[in-house]
């Protein structure tokens, strides 16, 4: 079976998540030790197999990180704050291809292991001062998204 032919419950190898992604084998591997959401299965030999709900955060990872320009650690941030499954929510409704990202796959996967590892810092230092809406009241990572890329309109302004 060719590799477009795969059915999109597949589960994926290394060098097919590296092509659909673009993006080199080795930085995968080093965001596995990034983020701690991203664990795909590994099989005799250490080969690692992406599932549905893998390939859906690394999409996300992927599109935070090259499009949108937020750094590791702002990534790292989004993803405790909101959690997998909404931050993944937003991007599949911001691209508006629903087919691009299996979510109920990540919703289920997502689910937190404690409420310590979720919930936002107790006390968030603003790192500017402006007339906008605290990022502790922001519950929708759509909401997160844009507001961090008004934020980033008005610095490199």
């Amino acid at each position: 079976m060719d590799r477009a032919e795969k059915s999109a419950d597949a589960f994926r190898t290394i060098s097919e998540v590296s092509e659909i992604l673009d993006v080199p084998q080795h930085v995968l591997r080093f965001w596995e030790g990034k983020f701690a959401q991203i664990k795909p299965m590994k099989r005799g030999g250490n080969r690692r197999y992406y599932r549905p709900e893998d390939l859906a955060l690394l999409q996300t990872i992927t599109h935070l990180l090259y499009t949108d320009g937020y750094t590791i650690k702002g990534v790292q941030k989004l993803l405790r704050v909101n959690g997998v499954a909404a931050t993944v929510n937003a991007f599949v409704a911001e691209q508006g291809d629903s087919s691009s990202a299996p979510v109920e796959a990540v919703e289920a996967a997502a689910e937190p292991q404690d409420s310590a590892a979720v919930s936002p810092p107790a006390e968030a230092e603003p790192t500017m001062q402006r007339e906008r809406q605290p990022l502790a009241d922001i519950t929708n990572a759509a909401d997160v998204i844009a507001e961090l890329k008004s934020i980033r309109a008005v610095l490199t302004a």
